[in-house]
């Protein structure tokens, strides 16, 4: 590094260094396959991939071609992005994989797409969604409380559709379900424009998490 950029650097806010200097490289996506939902939805999901290919993050995903799912797709494809799919082989069988991404990537069975879909990745965006999105959401929380998963949980909440799953996570912490410390697993943005800066500003989570995941 030249010692002109350094010194630059240093002048810098604290926060403007940490997000010149922090690396988003990869991120996952937790987003819906139903065609029916309501087209603010699908402008979600259409925003989020510009965001993403914007600021050269690849897209990791549940590698579907309809609903959002699609909708993420095509657009990263379309911004000259990266998209990678992750796909049990039965839905392969019905032909619901997208045949144009950079890789589809065929698992044996749900189990394994959830495993994959939380490796190696900077932060979990979760885009409004089904039961199967729910099913993805919790999990990765569960991991996180655990300490197994480390990285940021972003919700977009469009409209407030997850105001009613906060409120569950609220009843949860006031009846000594969880911690209150537990909220700081995750973070709601109301716009995809957002996301950026609510992955770069989201708490500190670590291994020893596990210390506090019992209540």
């Amino acid at each position: 590094m030249k010692k002109g950029f350094f010194v630059f650097l240093l002048l810098l806010p604290l926060s403007s260094q940490f997000k010149f200097t922090s690396m988003i490289s990869k991120v996952s996506v937790f987003c819906a396959s139903s065609h029916k939902v309501g087209q603010k939805y699908f402008a979600v999901a259409e925003k989020t991939a510009e965001v993403l290919t914007r600021n050269n993050i690849t897209t990791v995903y549940g590698g579907g071609a309809v609903g959002l799912m699609g909708k993420l797709a095509d657009t990263v494809m379309k911004n000259n992005g990266k998209a990678i799919g992750i796909i049990p082989s039965f839905m392969l069988e019905v032909e619901w994989g997208h045949k144009n991404i950079t890789e589809l990537i065929e698992v044996k069975d749900m189990h394994e797409r959830k495993k994959r879909l939380v490796e190696d990745v900077d932060a979990i965006i979760i885009l409004p969604g089904g039961s199967g999105t729910l099913e993805e959401t919790l999990e990765v929380i569960t991991l996180k409380r655990l300490g197994k998963f480390t990285k940021p949980i972003v919700f977009i909440n469009t409209d407030g559709f997850y105001d009613s799953l906060f409120l569950l996570f609220d009843k949860m912490i006031e009846e000594h379900f969880m911690r209150e410390e537990h909220r700081k697993m995750w973070v709601s943005v109301n716009v995809p424009e957002d996301i950026i800066s609510a992955i770069q500003s989201a708490p500190v989570w670590d291994e020893t998490a596990i210390k506090i995941a019992a209540v």
